[in-house]
């Protein structure tokens, strides 16, 4: 006899445990299906960082604020830790600190709850900023930090809690509904939800390979616990990520003039589109990265060089107890190539939402509350 849902989520990603955490508070049955035996992709390697400072100006923007809102909703009912702390980009030459001074003039209107920091005032904020040569930085109160291991592990509890089903080394087989079968059993769903990662192959391959949707590799690492207990404060970013998130993009009047010179004084963080991003996790370490190498293939192996120009980076703006690495990995997440996601309906009854590039953390449960509008739930 078929298990009974009436939603079936594929992928116990944070996007899908999203989508099942937005869905059960509708009051719908869901079942969630994932193929490993527990979470190992990129939900689990990343800076924890939901991050609307990042997101463009509009309804992005919007829904990481939306999204921001969830999240608190569901760490506090699912007694999960996090730090609100917010996030500080610094500025150590003077075309960063002009991008930053613009978007603080010309963020708030557009929905963004920032400000500019004298050099005095940021080091009053972080003990990790480096003093030598700071001109400032740009203070947000909106990013809150959570330990993606931390989450993978204690939220599909609250969601047990919840009455949500959720099924680990059970891979999709089949959606045809009301049929969702897996290699263990079958399920009875009115619709299903398929957030696959960078997985194109295993469910509706030919929707994919016309998609537009590539991957993206990422180099990170993880200190040890800082020691004595010591505090990071807020989420840190530096001046190369002004010319990575397309939040920056509306400080027309600066930004050419920083990543000209960026491409010319540091070719390499150009070739490995390197920008150094600073979080801490719920032990006290610090994570570290990240670089990105896109394709569809990436390469398996990691390069010795990438880390060292990540280090290398974050010692120019960045002040550490410890910078002994305990761990260094590679996340690799699907992206497209014109849109900020990917959702089709490729069968009735049947979503894909997946390909949040780089913003999953902070758009997941912006995305599932989309995702649940237009299924009328």
């Amino acid at each position: 006899m078929l298990k009974r849902a009436d939603v079936a989520v594929v992928g116990a990603g944070i996007l899908g445990l999203a989508h099942a955490y937005v869905l059960a508070r509708r009051g719908k049955r869901v079942v969630v299906l994932e193929r490993s035996n527990r979470a190992v992709g990129a939900s689990v390697r990343n800076f924890g960082m939901v991050w609307p400072i990042g997101q463009p100006a509009g309804e992005m923007h919007r829904m990481a604020l939306r999204s921001r809102e969830i999240w608190m909703e569901a760490l506090e009912g699912a007694r999960l830790g996090y730090r609100a702390t917010g996030s500080l980009h610094v500025a150590h030459y003077s075309d960063e600190a002009d991008v930053l001074r613009e978007f603080a003039e010309i963020g708030p209107p557009a929905g963004y709850a920032c400000q500019w920091l004298t050099a005095r005032q940021a080091l009053d904020r972080s003990p990790a900023v480096k003093a030598k040569g700071l001109e400032g930085a740009l203070w947000s109160t909106g990013e809150i930090t959570v330990d993606p291991r931390q989450i993978a592990a204690g939220f599909p509890s609250w969601l047990r809690e919840m009455g949500v089903e959720l099924r680990y080394g059970a891979p999709v087989k089949r959606i045809e509904l009301p049929v969702v079968e897996t290699s263990k059993e079958c399920w009875a769903a009115d619709a299903a939800v398929v957030c696959c990662g960078d997985d194109f192959q295993t469910l509706y391959p030919e929707v994919f390979s016309g998609s537009g949707l590539t991957k993206c590799k990422l180099q990170m690492m993880r200190t040890e616990p800082q020691p004595g207990g010591w505090q990071l404060g807020p989420a840190l970013a530096a001046g190369l990520t002004l010319r990575f998130y397309k939040a920056f993009a509306i400080c027309t009047s600066t930004l050419p003039r920083l990543k000209a010179r960026v491409a010319a004084e540091k070719p390499e963080y150009e070739r490995w589109a390197i920008h150094v991003l600073a979080s801490q996790a719920a032990d006290g370490a610090i994570t570290l990265g990240d670089s990105h190498e896109y394709g569809a293939d990436p390469d398996v192996f990691d390069r010795a060089c990438v880390d060292e120009l990540i280090l290398a980076e974050a010692r120019t703006f960045l002040k550490l107890p410890s910078w002994r690495i305990a761990e260094r990995w590679h996340g690799i997440y699907s992206l497209h190539s014109e849109r900020p996601f990917f959702e089709c309906e490729p069968a009735p009854g049947v979503r894909i939402v997946t390909a949040p590039g780089g913003s999953g953390m902070t758009l997941s449960f912006g995305l599932a509350e989309r995702t649940a509008v237009a299924m009328g739930a």
